[in-house]
């Protein structure tokens, strides 16, 4: 790999992250705007990559969003169906946090590893990375203030998350 197929390695790379982080802020914003933010009632980063599988875990999914605040207060009596139109949105934006943090952290590592980054930025990087994984705590943080007893998130929180 000539130095100059490196450097366009990594561009390719970092471009990449940017458009995906462009779609993330497409689908957070749609997941905002549907109010599907709380209907994950979990921050489960690594176990909750799957969504309900069958019928049981969908009624178990089901069961715990029927506890918040937010189903007692603003949706009563919504259908399971119902809940998976508002459940999908919020999965798609945390798997697509996962899927970002994947593609931003094993090319990473690659490029690293092989001396394939300019010096001085893998560090750099590194921190950009660590702040992306506090964007996903953020988000957690932020759904936690619409479980309580205001089914409404936080502003301040919110606006911490979208950084």
């Amino acid at each position: 790999m000539t130095r100059t197929h490196s450097e366009r390695a990594v561009a390719f790379w970092l471009l990449t992250c940017c458009a995906l982080l462009f779609a993330m802020v497409v689908v957070g914003g749609v997941t905002r705007l549907t109010h599907s933010g709380l209907s994950i009632v979990e921050w489960q980063p690594i176990v909750g990559a799957l969504p309900p599988l069958d019928d049981a875990g969908w009624q178990e999914t089901f069961g715990k969003y029927k506890q918040t605040p937010e189903y007692r207060l603003v949706n009563p009596g919504m259908s399971l169906e119902g809940f998976k139109s508002i459940f999908w949105w919020e999965y798609a934006h945390r798997l697509l946090g996962r899927a970002i943090g994947a593609a931003f952290l094993l090319p990473l590592l690659w490029f690293a590893l092989r001396r394939r980054i300019p010096r001085g930025l893998t560090w750099k990087l590194g921190g950009i990375f660590a702040l992306g994984a506090l964007q996903g705590a953020l988000g957690w943080y932020m759904v936690q203030s619409g479980l309580v007893d205001n089914p409404r998130v936080s502003q301040y929180r919110l606006t911490a998350h979208l950084g």
